[in-house]
């Protein structure tokens, strides 16, 4: 089943020029239960945490679309609730829909064991003192302890590139690829929302800069230590097409392969950095993986098959 549809869906898109979702980033909550430099959800006074029947409507509402992946995401999914509902009762509600496979993307500071998501992405800022300096003392010896008894088959991490840790990129590769708990790493790039406004109650806020984004001339050095490391067959999830694209983001954005839904309710046709203006800074390297998609780039179509089909 999950074969002929991405068979038609790629047809439809390259060819007939519709511009349906395929996955979508459904932001369920930004109720968190970290603090980390990168972010400024946790500093709002009342966190946005949606019901299961807002959710059920934004998950019946992206099928309709067109979308059969979701990604939960928050703040921190694996805290989300609606009375005795929890992150499970949203996976088996996406299925019962018929998405054909749920992601979630958590700090890993709860247990994993009992999450029945299709796949677990792990938010995995460096290795060790590297990762706490960004999410807080003690948060690495949880994320190794959870990971480790996730047992999970298909639990990966992904890394945010930033000023703090460019210099643990390769060791934080090396680790991936010694756990056995971990199936792959995902490599990203700070993309500052600086200039960014959000609305909290009746007050209007500007997201400050925060220092973290990596300028391009290091960018590129960190990409040719990454598409060196995945040619020596180092578990990266990105292909090399994709991250090459990122070395100097001068292509035509696709961005509407995925679908966004804030946790205020907004809807968007694509990634929340076009409406934030962030795309020239952009380090959402699955830009460049979706961009390769559409140039049907053997490296990234396996890449992406690796990812969604079992």
């Amino acid at each position: 089943m999950i074969l002929p549809y991405l068979a038609k869906w790629f047809v439809s898109a390259k060819f007939l020029g519709k511009h349906r979702p395929l996955q979508t980033v459904l932001f369920i909550s930004d109720d968190c239960n970290l603090r980390c430099k990168h972010c400024y959800v946790y500093s709002r006074e009342k966190p946005v945490v949606k019901s299961y029947e807002q959710i059920r409507d934004d998950l019946q509402y992206s099928y309709n679309l067109g979308s059969r992946f979701v990604d939960f995401e928050g703040g921190e999914p694996m805290i989300w609730h609606d009375g005795e509902k929890n992150i499970n009762d949203l996976i088996a509600l996406a299925k019962e829909i018929g998405f054909f496979s749920t992601t979630i993307t958590t700090n890993a500071q709860l247990p994993l064991n009992e999450c029945k998501a299709h796949s677990i992405w792990v938010s995995m800022d460096g290795v060790g003192e590297y990762h706490e300096m960004i999410r807080g003392k003690g948060t690495w010896a949880k994320l190794e302890k959870n990971i480790a008894e996730s047992h999970h088959p298909a639990l990966s991490v992904n890394m945010t590139i930033n000023t703090l840790n460019y210099t643990n990129v390769e060791a934080a590769i090396e680790y991936a690829k010694r756990n056995p708990a971990i199936l792959s790493i995902s490599l990203n790039f700070h993309t500052p929302p600086a200039g960014s406004e959000f609305v909290e109650g009746d007050t209007k806020r500007t997201i400050p800069e925060d220092g973290l984004f990596l300028d391009m001339e290091r960018r590129n050095d960190v990409i040719d230590k990454i598409i060196a490391m995945k040619k020596a067959k180092y578990p990266i999830m990105n292909s090399v097409s994709g991250l090459k694209l990122m070395k100097t983001l001068d292509f035509k954005k696709c961005c509407w392969v995925c679908n966004y839904i804030l946790p205020d309710g907004t809807r968007l046709p694509e990634c929340v950095g076009s409406r934030a203006g962030m795309c020239a800074k952009c380090g959402f390297c699955m830009a460049g993986e979706m961009r390769s998609v559409m140039n049907f780039k053997l490296d990234t179509l396996m890449a992406g098959m690796r990812l969604r089909v079992d």
